[in-house]
């Protein structure tokens, strides 16, 4: 168990200073899901975001430090490698996160100087009933294949941008999509 939460981590025998507030975790997943950076460039984002002296860091040291990274947004775990369907995100559901969140928290956790990562998981672990359980009761529904109910089914037709999560693609997919969009619609005029 471990009882403190940590504002350092060791890489290969190094303590290392680390930004340990929920803002650049949540930067850094961001950044994950980021269709445009490649794996390289998402390994850079996650040692310049995560530790503040990062260019001091030997490049020898970056495997392990991304690692540590990850141990640490896992909240000290090594976390599960096992593949299962997206039912959050955290850009998207924001809004409908940090609602529960402060009410947990007994504050708004927006207008506090800093919060570490563990301390705001603990309360989204806890938010309970709210807007944001209902959204990922249904999309775990639908990412299962099972049917809605009628009050679902109901909520859904009405809340369908707030549920459905958007696939992200590079700035040139998006264009590719669009051209086909829009010879598709030129060929159907035709």
């Amino acid at each position: 168990m471990i009882y403190e939460l940590p504002t350092s981590v060791e890489v290969n025998g190094s303590e290392y200073q680390i930004r340990s507030d929920y803002r650049p975790i949540l930067d850094i997943l961001l950044a994950l899901e980021d269709p445009e950076l490649n794996d390289q460039d998402k390994a850079l984002v996650v040692l310049s975001v995560f530790y503040p002296d990062f260019e001091d860091m030997s490049p020898v040291d970056y495997e392990e430090a991304v690692k540590k990274c990850f141990w640490f947004i896992n909240c000290g775990s090594e976390g599960q490698n096992k593949k299962s369907p997206k039912l959050m995100d955290w850009e998207k559901d924001f809004q409908q996160i940090v609602a529960p969140i402060n009410r947990v928290a007994g504050k708004e956790i927006r207008s506090i100087e800093y919060l570490h990562w563990w301390t705001f998981i603990s309360y989204y672990y806890e938010i309970g009933d709210c807007l944001f359980a209902q959204i990922v009761r249904i999309r775990e529904k639908k990412a299962k294949g099972k049917p809605l109910d009628k009050s679902d089914k109901e909520f859904y037709r009405k809340n369908r941008d707030l549920i459905d999560i958007q696939t992200k693609y590079t700035e040139a997919a998006n264009q590719l999509i669009e051209m086909l969009a829009g010879n598709g619609a030129s060929s159907k005029n035709s």
